[in-house]
């Protein structure tokens, strides 16, 4: 058996990993980086942990919080928000003028219902059946009226 068929000299090319092929994934990782933190950084309403989210919601800053998509969320009304919905429907009511009856109870996975609690709103949502209270909306866009 010849030893030397079994040793060989290496000059560092032909490898998996060239200079260019290396220097190209590195370049394409700090874009990736790069682009993620920019995206998560924009205050534009495209997402990140300040209050802003993806799909479409507004900043929770303004006077508007929510999602923008009004096809979805038609149905809308106007009064002082309270806490409490009536025997198990909503979680909390909206008062309008003309007593309970028109009284619009709420319920919303999209918005942080509790933080517009004794402020005249607007809503919007969709109309959920009801079998308790005259109406009952699942909520998807708030605006601050006062």
């Amino acid at each position: 058996m010849n030893d030397a068929s079994l040793i060989r000299s290496f000059d560092g090319s032909g490898g998996v990993f060239s200079k260019g092929v290396l220097l190209f994934l590195v370049i394409i990782i700090l874009l990736g980086v790069g682009s993620g933190y920019l995206l998560a950084n924009n205050k534009n309403g495209t997402g990140s942990s300040t209050g802003l989210s993806l799909g479409g919601l507004t900043n929770s800053s303004s006077k508007v919080v929510g999602s923008n998509d009004l096809k979805t969320f038609k149905d809308s009304a106007e009064g002082v928000l309270e806490d409490g919905g009536k025997e198990g429907e909503g979680q909390f009511h909206l008062v309008r003028p003309g007593g309970e009856s028109q009284y619009v109870y709420m319920t919303s996975s999209l918005v942080d219902l509790s933080q517009f609690m004794k402020k005249k709103i607007k809503v919007w949502g969709q109309t959920q059946k009801a079998q308790k209270v005259g109406w009952l909306m699942d909520v998807g866009r708030v605006e601050v009226l006062q």
